[in-house]
């Protein structure tokens, strides 16, 4: 939406469950990995949420594996969490074509549950992690009805 206040309430008036907006990145990545966004902007997106519509679930994801650290994923956990985001996806980068940004590291499984664990103790209602999540990944099991 680009900031624009106005397609983000015509969306939400239609009372959608959930409402996802994915912050894909740490913010000193964004530049490289997300040129037309902005982090801020997308962060602002989703606390609007909450205060449009209260009862909708906003959800977000990201990717690792971009040469972000874990003090900058914690930060992002906490930012998510300040805009009163609810459920989030951790997935692994896979570089879609060479004209893209190249993988910096593949993340083992332990360390997808360590950001699980880490997400939830920040108080995430779900959050799903693993080297083949994405966004919709599993969406009926990490937001039951």
């Amino acid at each position: 939406f680009q900031g624009i206040a106005q397609p983000l309430a015509t969306v939400l008036a239609a009372a959608p469950e959930v409402l996802n907006h994915n912050l894909e990145t740490v913010p000193r990545l964004y530049a490289a990995a997300r040129p037309q966004a902005i982090y801020a902007r997308s962060l602002e997106l989703l606390g609007r949420v909450r205060t449009i519509a209260p009862d909708t679930v906003s959800k977000s994801g990201i990717m690792v594996g971009l040469g972000e650290t874990r003090a900058e994923l914690r930060a992002l956990f906490a930012d998510l969490r300040q805009a009163h985001c609810d459920l989030l996806t951790i997935g692994q980068y896979l570089q879609p074509s060479r004209d893209h940004l190249p993988v910096s590291r593949f993340l083992p499984p332990e360390e997808f549950a360590e950001l699980r664990d880490e997400a939830l103790a920040l108080g995430f209602r779900a959050v799903a992690a693993g080297p083949f999540v994405r966004s919709s990944y599993q969406a009926e099991t990490l937001y039951p009805k």
